[in-house]
C-alpha cells in the first residue's frame, strides 16, 4: 500500500537533486570528523578535541545537521508531499533552538577564541 503521493520522474528526479549536496555536507562532514578523531556524537561536544573549519564544515559550522534536514527535504520533495516537510521543519526548529546552542557553548568553552573566529567567519547553516 502506498501512502501519500505516488512519485514522477521528475519529483525523484528533484528528490536526487537535493539528496547529493546532502549527503556531501553530512558524510563528508563525517568523514573530516572521524580524520581529525574527533566526536560525531552531538551529545558529546564537551569532548571535541578538534575543531573541524575545513570540507563542508568551510561552508556551514553544522553541516552534518544541514545533510540531515536536505535528505529529510529530498524524501519530502520525491514524494510530492507537503506534509512530508513537517519533519524537516520540526528538526530544524530543534536542533536550532536546542541543540546548536549547547554545542557551540561547549566548543566557544573547548576552543576559546578559535571557535568565536570560526564562528564569525562561517554561517551556522548555510
Amino acid at each position: 500500500m502506498t501512502r501519500g503521493r505516488a512519485t514522477t520522474r521528475g519529483s525523484r528526479v528533484l528528490g536526487a537533486a537535493i539528496a547529493a549536496p546532502s549527503v556531501y555536507f553530512l558524510a563528508g562532514a563525517v568523514q573530516r570528523f572521524r580524520r581529525a578523531g574527533t566526536t560525531v556524537d552531538p551529545r558529546a561536544g564537551a569532548r571535541a578535541n578538534s575543531l573541524v573549519t575545513t570540507g563542508p564544515s568551510a561552508r556551514s559550522r553544522h553541516p552534518m545537521y544541514v545533510g540531515m534536514t536536505g535528505l529529510l527535504l529530498a524524501h519530502a520533495a520525491a514524494r510530492r508531499s507537503a506534509a512530508a516537510v513537517l519533519p524537516a521543519a520540526m528538526f530544524v526548529a530543534w536542533v536550532d533552538r536546542v541543540q546548536i546552542p549547547m554545542e557551540e557553548g561547549h566548543l566557544a568553552d573547548r576552543f576559546g577564541h578559535e571557535f568565536e573566529a570560526y564562528a564569525s567567519s562561517v554561517r551556522c547553516w548555510i
